[in-house]
């Protein structure tokens, strides 16, 4: 039987989509062709892909507050107040045709989710605490897992964006631009490090640990208190300690959870070793489509957005979300990887070379709040490029 494609729901009313939800030239409307990429898991190869959902063209955008040419260009000197907008609602009053995501249990029974690293990583913690009866599904790199969610090979993916102790991981902020994928909510997970070593080992025995670079630099003074002066860096905790268990090694440990030393059968020599009791990571669930927006209960938006070079830009863009009293979470720039600098005169008439930026922002806010939609019209009119990564659930449960 021949599929049916579906108009997927915008986040914004037709007359305000087509410079918030633009995203970057190369991009396409429409699930990648599949593709043979390296997933540690061999259950999912013969997953059969689904219909693809094809987006309604963008409606032009209506003259008044945050209009904006095709280039979204247009620039009023300082942002404007808010205009009346109604949140959305169907022209015909007819219902929202049911997507794969309205089919998905909260508990993730019969999910696959992708994550980074080896079995008995955080991220696997991370996954199992956002969708308690899915199916995990490990991956060697980031952008393994984002690939195998765009790809249909999993439904979901659980990856970090932040911790409070290494700060962001700036490779999935580059990858969230590069890939078609939303943010459909965020998990936060303690993550409490032991140093793991084979059996029969001692502490005074280790010249050597290895763990990922971040849980590394969480531990750096304990692990000199220890005595263990020498680090190497791999790409996973869990990985660290599968490569100690198999390689059987005596004078090298491991930084890694405590699920890690059962499912390897290592040693744990010592627990909660971060220099900081508080260690909390915060990790995004991603999928291909994405949910729709409520105000009932707290919600976050992501956006990601450029300007224009000039004095009081960032300042302008800010003020849009302050205008409305929208409270700012996190606020990340990053360099813009396809226009990496831009060339300005400065007082002195000489040519001058600037990096140029992104900029990622967590709204407090629901995209189905009124107030969201204006302040992101009114982002427009002076943004070079904006585009919304999500609007989801905010995690208020204890790490």
């Amino acid at each position: 039987m021949a599929s049916m494609t579906t108009p997927r729901l915008p986040f914004l009313p037709a007359r305000t989509r087509s410079a918030v939800t633009t995203s970057s030239s190369s991009s396409s409307s429409s699930p990648s062709p599949r593709r043979s990429i390296k997933c540690s898991s061999s259950t999912n190869a013969n997953s059969a892909p689904l219909p693809s959902t094809s987006r309604r063209p963008p409606a032009p955008v209506a003259d008044g507050v945050g209009s904006a040419d095709l280039n979204g260009l247009r620039a009023p000197s300082v942002p404007v107040a808010d205009s009346p907008l109604p949140a959305y609602r169907d022209p015909h009053g007819l219902p929202r045709p049911l997507t794969s995501a309205d089919l998905m249990e909260s508990s993730g029974e019969g999910l696959k989710v992708a994550y980074q690293g080896f079995p008995g990583a955080y991220s696997e913690a991370a996954a199992k605490k956002a969708y308690p009866n899915c199916q995990t599904v490990p991956c060697e790199h980031f952008d393994t897992a984002f690939q195998a969610v765009q790809n249909w090979i999993v439904d979901r993916a659980v990856l970090p964006l932040e911790n409070t102790l290494g700060g962001s991981i700036h490779r999935n902020y580059d990858l969230l631009l590069r890939h078609e994928l939303h943010i459909v909510g965020e998990v936060r997970l303690a993550v409490r490090h032991c140093l793991l070593a084979n059996r029969g080992v001692k502490i005074e025995n280790l010249r050597n640990v290895i763990s990922h670079p971040q849980a590394l630099a969480q531990c750096e003074h304990t692990l000199t208190e220890l005595g263990i002066e020498h680090r190497q860096a791999v790409d996973d905790t869990a990985g660290a300690a599968k490569l100690v268990a198999e390689q059987m090694l005596q004078d090298t440990g491991a930084v890694a959870s405590s699920l890690a030393a059962e499912l390897y059968e290592l040693d744990i020599l010592a627990e909660n070793i971060q220099d900081e009791k508080v260690n909390v990571t915060r990790f995004m669930m991603l999928a291909r489509e994405p949910i729709i927006p409520r105000v009932d209960k707290p919600f976050k938006t992501s956006i990601v957005f450029s300007l224009e070079e000039g004095p009081g830009q960032l300042f302008k863009a800010l003020a849009v979300f302050a205008l409305r009293e929208i409270n700012l979470t996190k606020i990340e720039s990053r360099p813009h990887k396809k226009r990496p600098f831009r060339v300005a005169d400065d007082t002195f008439s000489t040519r001058v070379k600037y990096f140029d930026y992104l900029f990622y922002v967590d709204l407090e806010a629901s995209m189905a709040d009124p107030k969201t939609q204006n302040a992101l019209r009114n982002l427009e009119e002076f943004a070079t490029f904006s585009r919304v990564l999500g609007s989801y659930p905010t995690d208020v449960s204890e790490a």
